[in-house]
Order: C-alpha cells, then structure tokens, then sequence
C-alpha cells in the first residue's frame, strides 16, 4: 500500500451543463481530484448526473453545495455572467475556485473575484484547460530557450460554427456574456497573453454582430510597448479553426493549442484529435520541426494542476495567473470598446 499518496482535492461541480458533464468525465480517472458533489436546481438533473459520474453528493442548491464540509474547492462551468456572483460566494464559504473561462465578463468583476479570494484566503484559477496541456509546456521551453530569438508577432485565431445563432443557444445572448469574443476570442487571448507575458498598450478592432446584438465575429490589432504586434481573430460563424503563428527575430512556432489532445494515427472515444507544434529555427525558410508531447484531457490536466498547487499552498503561482487572467479581462474590455467604436483604445490593465 503506497502511504504517501496525495490526499485527493474535493471538488464540487456547481451545474449540469454539458461542459460539466465533460469535465466529470475527463477528471473521474484522477487520483488527485476527487469529485465529492454536483448541484443543480433540478434536483433530478442533479442526480442522475451523479449516478451517471458516480459521485456521491448532490445538492438543489448552489448555496448547498458551498456549505458542504466534505467539498474543498468547486469548479464553476456557469454562464459567463454568472462566473463573479458564484466565485465570490465559494471565496466566502472557504472554498477553492476554478473558474471556466472567460473568467469574468469584463476586468471590474475580475478584479472582485479575486478581491474576495484574496480577503479569504482561497485560490482562484481560470480554466483554460490548453494552458495545463504538456504541449503548452514544450511550447514555453521553446520560447524561454530563445529558439526563435525575439518574439517580434503573434497571430492567434479561433473560430466555429454556431448551430442555432437566432438566440436560443446562450453563447447568443448578451445577457449570459454570449459572443465571439468572451467564448471564443478568450483562447487566443491567452495564448497572446501567454507568449508576450503581458498587457498591450493599445488596440483597434472591428466587429461583426449577429441579430441579437452579440458579436459573431471580431478581429483586433494588439499594440505592445517594445513594438511587438499581435493580430487576434474570433468568429461563431466559420469552419472550427485554431491555429497560432509566433514570430521571431530568429524562427517560427505554430500550434493549434487544442484544449483536449490525442495520439496521432488513433481514433479518440470522446473526438479529441492531435495537436500540432512546430518550430523552424533561423531566418531563412528552413525545415519545420514537429514536436510531440504527451497527451490528454485539458480538463483532467488543469483540475490536477490546481489540486497541486492548494496542496502545496503555492499562492505565488495563482498570482502569476491572477496577473495573466486581469491582463487578459483588461484587454477583452479594450477590444470590445474598439469594436464598438472603431476607435483605437488604450489597454488599462492593473495588477493588485
């Protein structure tokens, strides 16, 4: 019998949302998190969701759940619009929070988020679950070991087609915090966020919008300091695309960044599909060299990530993502005003 295996996280599921039912699936393997309950307003929803994923508790009530002494932390795969009012009421209840993404709808509810996590001494974490793929971590060691020289351009796109764009889908709906941009336009976000390691001074963007006021579609220039350009593009009505290009005064890096990766020549159960890396090294049109790296659930990697760093009580690795998180809210705020506008708009990004 090994004695020295971790002490699973508890984590409770606030909703049954398909997104949920993924993440229950993908994490219920972990040895490192254990799911221990799942709420809903549907009480029946909330059960069958439960036998389905064997989980042992449920709850008719959100509130319920957070009272809940056998939960340490919840994972809150809500509507957009309601990602601050949930993360702040578990930071009042104790609890740990990871927190789907986009994490807010705009950077004054990210900033009260983590305002209350910080007044109770929990960690909060925004989902992004490509961040916590292997991929990602093969990527930064290209880039912090100067394999393309000085990042001089980023583009980063993703895009897909949106069934049912005449509103009954929420991503369609303004007041759920639905559009291009917070759904989709928050992936490349975090990847330009990711390679740059910090805010834009300023942007320009144009939108296009669908009928019931949401953008459909936004693409934006991102001006930083040193002169560095990114190009951003997001869209609800096109053929599913991800794809970033990252130059350098001294090579080339493209990836698609998936969430969820599989082994390349293999049929996934769940239709996760392999991801590409690759680097060309020097200035001139070399050869690109295709990197692998292990594989996986982005949802199992980041729900692992995070129960890792409540063990370790590492609260200097949540404000590092804090940081990136309130500069990637800053900048979707930024985008959206010059969409609306077409004016260029200065990035106010504020680090606590």
């Amino acid at each position: 019998m090994n004695n020295n295996r971790p002490t699973p996280l508890r984590l409770g599921i606030l909703g049954c949302a398909n997104i949920a039912r993924q993440f229950a699936r993908d994490v219920a393997p972990s040895r490192l998190v254990h799911i221990a309950a799942v709420a809903s307003r549907d009480a029946a929803k909330a059960a069958a969701f439960a036998t389905e994923f064997g989980i042992a508790r449920t709850h008719s009530s959100y509130e319920v759940l957070l009272a809940d002494d056998e939960v340490d932390a919840v994972y809150i795969p809500l509507p957009n619009s309601l990602h601050a009012q949930w993360a702040v009421r578990a930071a009042q209840h104790g609890r740990h929070v990871l927190c789907e993404k986009p994490l807010a709808m705009n950077l004054a509810e990210a900033r009260t988020m983590f305002d209350a996590a910080r007044q109770h001494g929990v960690m909060l974490l925004e989902a992004y679950p490509w961040w916590f793929q292997p991929q990602t971590a093969a990527l930064l060691g290209l880039l912090q070991g100067g394999a393309i020289g000085t990042v001089r351009l980023v583009q980063a796109t993703f895009g897909f087609t949106l069934r049912d764009p005449a509103g009954t889908n929420i991503r369609s709906l303004p007041e759920f915090g639905g559009g291009a941009l917070l759904d989709a336009g928050s992936y490349p976000m975090s990847l330009i966020r990711l390679v740059i390691g910090r805010a834009p001074q300023r942007v320009q963007a144009s939108a296009r919008l669908a009928s019931t006021g949401v953008d459909i579609g936004t693409t934006a220039t991102l001006h930083f300091a040193d002169g560095v350009v990114a190009q951003l593009s997001c869209a609800m009505d096109m053929a599913l695309h991800r794809d970033a290009t990252i130059v350098g005064s001294d090579g080339v890096i493209s990836t698609e960044f998936l969430n969820h990766t599989s082994e390349p020549g293999t049929v996934h159960p769940w239709g996760y599909m392999p991801s590409q890396l690759r680097v060309r090294r020097g200035s001139g049109n070399g050869p690109f060299e295709a990197l692998t790296s292990p594989t996986g659930s982005g949802f199992r990697f980041a729900a692992e990530a995070f129960a890792a760093v409540v063990t370790a009580k590492d609260f200097a690795a949540i404000e590092r993502a804090a940081q990136a998180s309130m500069d990637i809210a800053a900048t979707l705020d930024a985008i959206a005003a010059s969409a609306r506008t077409g004016a260029i708009v200065e990035v106010h990004a504020s680090h606590d």
